[in-house]
């Protein structure tokens, strides 16, 4: 099962986009080119390895580039550098297979400045007969591909303190035209954060993380679910305690949970809360993904919402599809705060788009605000 949503595929834009594929297994390259052409794109190069991956950049000038990160000469994380100062805009997409060291790659990668990663089944075959693999390639080209093309217009409109009116929100900027949801006048100060992300998250959660600072995050937990499949999770947390200097793993089934430190839900399982808002539990859950994804942040804001009510600081990053969204209106239903990232500044803007439209969001935000925002709201409110 795909640790990641499964999205219907859209028509291919009429201007097919154009994808540069680079892996040293020639079954890889013939299998991926022939799944991006049926699905409506242009294979316009191959490469058995990075190197000749950063010297096709200049004749084929692709939107996409599909990046393995074991190669002979040089590898995906070698390559990437060079392909993004060769071609400063082009979407990189590392793939690697399901291990610990791969996952560590992938996520410096993305700190590099790749766009994302697929997890790629660990043989030939497993490639031939993954349909979860096929989907997460085709969806990742045509989102990614899209976006190259569209260049995002900044925010068309910015509220501020002074303007706003005494019931809105203290900062929000807008992409487009999204209605705002006025903050409770009575705010309860809030005993736990929860962040939801999913595609563009892992680097996006740990900015937001950063510019929070450690000593406003020692007030109180900080509970995390980003899509990712098992393994991926575990090195995320190890990547976010180094960042942020706080201790931070993966959540464990019946562990209490404590101010200062970082719960990631693991992957392929739901992060469930039990108890009460004094002695808040982990459970841990195998049950259905939840708006295809396991872990799923829906799972944690629905729970967060029964216990802790109004105490809640939430904000949803970056990521495909509207996982999010129900529990987002149960948190603010119960008097918490919610914030979302905007669209400009956003990978995908799926989920803190579907939070924003349906009018859940107390402010909207290019990511650069969001961290300070939170810091303010804990330091105030505590």
């Amino acid at each position: 099962m795909s640790a990641f949503p499964a999205v219907a595929h859209a028509p291919a834009a009429r201007s097919p986009i154009k994808v540069l594929v680079a892996d040293d297994s020639a079954v890889v390259r013939g299998l991926v080119s022939r799944w991006l052409g049926e699905a409506g794109h242009e294979v316009v190069a191959t490469a058995p390895n990075g190197r000749a991956a950063v010297d096709a950049l200049a004749r084929c000038n692709p939107d996409v580039v599909l990046l393995d990160i074991e190669m002979p000469e040089l590898d995906g994380i070698q390559a990437l550098p060079l392909i993004l100062a060769k071609q400063p805009g082009v979407q990189v997409v590392m793939m690697s297979t399901l291990t610990q060291r791969n996952a560590d790659v992938s996520l410096r990668c993305l700190a590099l400045g790749a766009v994302d990663y697929i997890p790629k089944p660990e043989s030939n075959r497993g490639v031939t007969t993954s349909d979860g693999f096929r989907n997460d390639l085709i969806e990742r080209i045509r989102v990614f591909g899209a976006a190259r093309a569209r260049r995002r217009p900044a925010p068309t409109a910015v509220e501020t303190a002074a303007s706003a009116t005494p019931a809105a929100p203290a900062v929000s900027r807008l992409s487009g035209t999204v209605t705002l949801r006025p903050k409770p006048r009575t705010v309860a100060p809030p005993r736990v954060l929860l962040i939801g992300s999913s595609t563009g998250g892992p680097r996006a959660v740990g900015e937001v993380l950063e510019k929070i600072g450690a000593a406003t995050l020692r007030r109180l937990p900080v509970l995390i679910v980003q899509h990712m499949p098992p393994v991926f999770t575990a090195v995320f947390a190890e990547h976010l305690g180094a960042r942020i200097g706080l201790p931070a793993a993966e959540g464990k089934a019946d562990e209490r949970i404590q101010p200062g430190r970082i719960y990631v839900a693991p992957g392929g399982r739901h992060m469930r809360l039990s108890g009460s808002a004094a002695d808040t539990v982990i459970r841990l859950d195998d049950g259905p993904p939840v708006n295809f994804c396991r872990p799923a942040v829906d799972v944690m804001f629905l729970d967060a919402a029964a216990l802790y009510g109004g105490a809640t600081l939430s904000v949803i990053l970056t990521g495909m599809g509207s996982d999010g969204t129900a529990g987002a209106r149960a948190l603010v239903e119960a008097g918490g705060t919610l914030l979302a990232q905007d669209e400009a500044t956003s990978t995908v803007w799926g989920m803190p788009g579907s939070v924003a439209k349906a009018g859940l969001c107390h402010a909207v935000l290019p990511l650069p605000e969001i961290g300070s925002a939170l810091r303010s709201a804990i330091a105030e409110r505590v």
